[in-house]
């Protein structure tokens, strides 16, 4: 049921700023493992295995958490459950910071996967608190925040953690977390609960969500396809799951996910979309890298790893200024326009690195325009999403599309990873140039694909 309530307050560039400090907060503390994976793995004495599982975990959490946040602060309020997951969010960054071994670890990860929840919950209080078409742009300007934050924390994450030690590449993104929730608490008002609690909360819904994410993030987690016996096991348990929970949440009287928000056109459109766009990036994120790691004797550039993060800022810039450029272009052109628009750029760009690849601009180039694109389509289909639903219903909607964003992002990591060594020469280490352009080609076709459910969204609504 819904309550009936008071307007909320409107709020001013202040929290939306305090915000958006939180995301960049957040961003950079998610981020700093994948840089220095092998550093953690020499210092902590990880294998190869250990170190793919300490390179999920976060997502595994996020992956859970996101759609619970978002329900819960759809029912309780969104400043409410937004300041309890940052304590849960900083006290993992502190226990990462302080961790001595890998269990501890484990642990600090497990806690920080919650700022994923972050991003679902701000878009729930700009929405309450903001007019529709400024709304659209505070999601962008969030959203290309947190890539911003990320793309601080993936440059700064190697030099602090030689510079001074790998705790505090942990400790200093969790003392800005910090802070940034005490501007949040300070500056946002209280946004009133959307929903009454006399339903009370599925819980046999949220257990087997639960089962059925963490098994799919195991199910894409690295190195799983060389493990047939196990990977068929987790697909049998993936299917148990993913049955149990639609029995449950079909039955429930206030279900953690109503399947006939899946059934709108709207949302499934978004979440296809979503994911579709979101492999085609991630293949380029995965290859590129490597391209540009190739030895200069052969077809590379031998780059190590400070140069190739410099080779990255150009498109990790373009990722953060996506989102706010994608939020105008929805409230002025339409979702539909700026996400076609995305779709046809991310295309064109893939399609363009698998022909031409020989210069270090050529790839350079290549990333930026693929980072700028998948950022005004995902912009573009979460401000979409969070139009298309009632407010009572936007953080669920929107954590829905963030949830398939991380599984598709998964997914083109592994597909990546899977040509790479089928691609590579019995008896060497460096695949094959036709790899790369096969990873590229496969990546712009399905993507391109994409423009067939694009041209049925609707327009969206112009301010």
């Amino acid at each position: 049921m819904t309550a009936t309530l008071a307007p909320p307050v409107r709020i001013g560039r202040a929290a939306v700023g305090a915000l958006g400090m939180l995301a960049v907060a957040t961003g950079a503390l998610e981020s700093v493992v994948t840089p220095t994976l092998p550093l953690l793995q020499r210092d902590m004495d990880m294998s190869p295995a250990e170190g793919a599982l300490l390179s999920i975990t976060l997502l595994i959490t996020g992956a859970l958490v996101t759609p619970v946040a978002g329900r819960f602060g759809d029912r309780y309020g969104g400043k409410r459950v937004l300041i309890r997951l940052m304590a849960v969010v900083s006290a993992g960054g502190l226990v990462s910071s302080l961790a001595p071994n890998l269990p501890v670890l484990l642990l600090g990860q497990l806690l920080q996967g919650a700022m994923v929840g972050a991003l679902p919950l701000s878009f729930i209080l700009v929405r309450k608190h903001l007019p529709a078409g400024d709304s659209k742009v505070a999601i962008g300007l969030v959203s290309g925040l947190f890539v911003g934050g990320g793309m601080a924390g993936t440059l700064s994450a190697g030099p602090v953690a030689e510079g001074l030690s790998r705790h505090w590449m942990f400790a200093l993104p969790t003392i800005a977390v910090i802070g940034a929730t005490m501007l949040v608490n300070r500056l946002m008002p209280h946004d009133p609960p959307d929903r009454s609690d006399d339903a009370g909360i599925d819980w046999p819904g949220l257990a087997l969500l639960s089962g059925t994410l963490v098994t799919l993030m195991l199910v894409l987690a690295p190195g799983m396809g060389s493990r047939p016996f196990v990977l068929g096991a987790l697909v049998v348990v993936l299917a148990a799951f993913a049955t149990g929970w639609t029995a449950v949440e079909r039955r429930a009287v206030s279900p953690m996910v109503d399947l006939r928000m899946l059934a709108r056109p709207a949302m499934w459109k978004a979440c296809v979309l979503t994911f579709v766009t979101c492999v085609g990036t991630s293949v380029a994120v995965y290859l590129v890298p490597q391209l540009f790691a190739v030895s200069a004797d052969g077809y590379g550039f031998g780059a190590g790893a400070t140069e190739i993060g410099l080779f990255l800022l150009p498109g990790a810039v373009a990722a953060s200024l996506a989102g706010p450029i994608g939020g105008a272009g929805a409230r002025r052109l339409g979702s539909r326009a700026v996400v076609a628009a995305g779709i046809v750029m991310l295309a064109a760009a893939l399609i363009a690195l698998a022909a031409v690849h020989t210069e270090v601009w050529h790839l350079v180039t290549g990333k930026v325009l693929i980072a700028l694109a998948n950022g005004l389509c995902v912009t573009a289909l979460v401000t979409s999403t969070a139009a298309s639903v009632d407010r009572s219903d936007t953080g669920i909607a929107t954590s829905l599309v963030l949830v398939t964003r991380v599984i598709g992002y998964a997914v083109g990591v592994q597909v990546s990873g899977a040509i790479l060594t089928v691609g590579t020469p019995s008896g060497s280490d460096v695949p094959a140039e036709s790899a790369f352009v096969t990873g590229f080609v496969i990546a712009g076709a399905v993507t391109a694909l994409s423009l067939l459910v694009a041209r049925t969204m609707s327009k969206g609504v112009k301010e």
